[in-house]
C-alpha cells in the first residue's frame, strides 16, 4: 500500500482501515508467538501500512 493510493480517502473509510490493520497485526503478532507464522516480515509491513494511515488521518485533520 502507497501513500498516494490513501490520501484521497475519506476519513472514516481511513479509520475503518486503520482498524482492520490493527487487527491484523494483532493475528501476525498471535501466529508469531504460537509459530505459524511463516513469513515474519509480514508484521513489519503492516505496521508501516498503520504508519501511512495514521500520517493521511493526520493530514486530513490539519487540513
Amino acid at each position: 500500500m502507497k501513500y498516494t493510493e490513501i490520501q484521497d480517502k475519506s476519513l472514516q473509510e481511513l479509520e475503518g482501515m486503520l482498524k482492520e490493520k490493527k487487527m491484523e497485526l494483532f493475528e501476525l503478532k498471535l501466529k508469531l508467538k504460537t509459530m505459524q507464522l511463516t513469513n515474519p516480515n509480514e508484521i513489519r509491513a503492516c505496521r508501516k501500512d498503520i504508519a501511512r494511515i495514521k500520517t493521511a488521518i493526520s493530514a486530513q485533520k490539519n487540513a
